[in-house]
């Protein structure tokens, strides 16, 4: 079956994606500008508290998600396409996740 495309279906295509990424970026720039404007006049009214970070839970939160996504995409990928450099995709979150929980476990008992 022949498929026949137009110009101007070819160059709708091309456009959207194009638009979407402008239009993505001017609503994070201006979420942006407007955090950024909304805590300096906290600072300057007395009012701001400096937000918590616990960076343990974070590290063993995102240590465990990229682990087990990057586990899943490795078998994943080395079942479909072999040792190759497509394995990456899964390769990389793992040992990423692998870092996070790494992290978290030496500063767990380094608290201690």
């Amino acid at each position: 079956m022949e498929q026949v495309t137009s110009a101007a279906a070819q160059v709708v295509v091309s456009v959207i994606p194009i638009v979407g990424i402008v239009v993505g970026s001017v609503v994070v720039f201006f979420y942006l500008l407007w955090q950024h404007q909304r805590r300096t006049f906290l600072i300057k009214s007395g009012q701001y508290t400096r937000p918590d970070f616990d960076l343990m839970s974070f590290s063993l939160m995102a240590g465990l998600l990229l682990g087990i996504v990057g586990l899943a995409l490795t078998i994943f990928l080395a079942l479909l396409q072999g040792l190759d450099y497509v394995l990456l995709g899964g390769v990389i979150p793992l040992s990423m996740g692998v870092g996070l929980l790494t992290y978290y476990v030496i500063k767990r008992f380094d608290r201690s």
